[in-house]
């Protein structure tokens, strides 16, 4: 059926393909690519989908399934807001490639994706995100500090995180308390997390608790290019406080860049 879709579309039929004008070589060319991407996000909606299973035959405790559960219900939630490709406005285009779009999303408000190609590999970026999460502080100043406070398995942790006070931060210091959620499907990476409310770990005196999420980072590999990766992040967050929501709006995405900045020079280091 999707061939014929395709047919239908271009306004052609399989014998004129080689006689296919521009638009409609581009029409084909854009089809294929939308079908690849369907394939692709059921594959990932299977996963994060599936109930929360010990990989080994080490018990796991109802409070780590509970974990689990939520960071996969998280991703599920972001990857969805990514996969709706309608209704973004783009927001800054910079001279590097880098762009940044937003979306107001019901029940989420305004989201922001940006979108960047990084020299890279997946093993690289997923040491640094996931792996060694604690040592973001070390190449990223925005962020004073990140503990692991609980691990649910090979996938999944607890995190409180603490922005760092630095020069032309807009929103100002924030903690989070989130659960982090990896998935790793062949030649791509997700991470996704979400807020936790955890009654050992109430709000933090002197500091106000903004909560993430649902948000994810989407990591997949260049064809043909196994050092660079395409990386795709949906940043949806709640600063709470009473900040304007046109600070908080002209803040975020500043915050994407310079998250991207700090990474890239990290990069560059090994």
């Amino acid at each position: 059926m999707l061939p014929a879709v395709v047919k239908l579309c271009c306004g052609i039929s399989y014998p004129h393909l080689r006689s296919m004008s521009g638009l409609q070589r581009t029409a084909v060319a854009v089809i294929s690519k939308e079908i690849t991407q369907m394939k692709h996000w059921a594959q990932i909606k299977h996963h994060i989908g599936k109930p929360a299973e010990p990989k080994t035959e080490v018990a796991v405790s109802e409070d780590q399934l509970f974990y689990i559960q939520h960071g996969k219900e998280a991703l599920r939630k972001a990857v969805s807001m990514l996969e709706d490709r309608e209704g973004w406005k783009l927001e800054i285009r910079e001279n590097n490639g880098d762009v940044i779009c937003s979306k107001v999303m019901p029940g989420a408000g305004k989201v922001f994706r940006l979108e960047a190609v990084l020299e890279a590999s997946l093993d690289d970026l997923y040491d640094l995100l996931f792996v060694r999460v604690e040592n973001i502080h070390e190449w990223n100043p925005s962020v004073q500090r990140i503990k692991v406070l609980k691990r649910a398995g090979p996938e999944t942790i607890v995190t409180h995180e603490v922005s760092a006070e630095t020069a032309g931060n807009l929103i100002g210091q924030r903690d989070f308390l989130s659960v982090r959620h990896s998935c790793r499907e062949k030649s791509c990476l997700y991470l996704g997390g979400a807020a936790i409310q955890l009654e050992s770990f109430p709000p933090q005196t002197g500091f106000v608790r903004a909560e993430d999420g649902p948000t994810c980072i989407v990591i997949k590999a260049l064809d043909g290019d196994s050092t660079k990766s395409s990386f795709t992040w949906l940043l949806n967050m709640d600063v709470k406080g009473w900040l304007p929501k046109s600070i908080v709006n002209q803040g975020l995405p500043r915050a994407q860049l310079d998250f991207t900045r700090h990474l890239r020079k990290r990069l560059s280091l090994r």
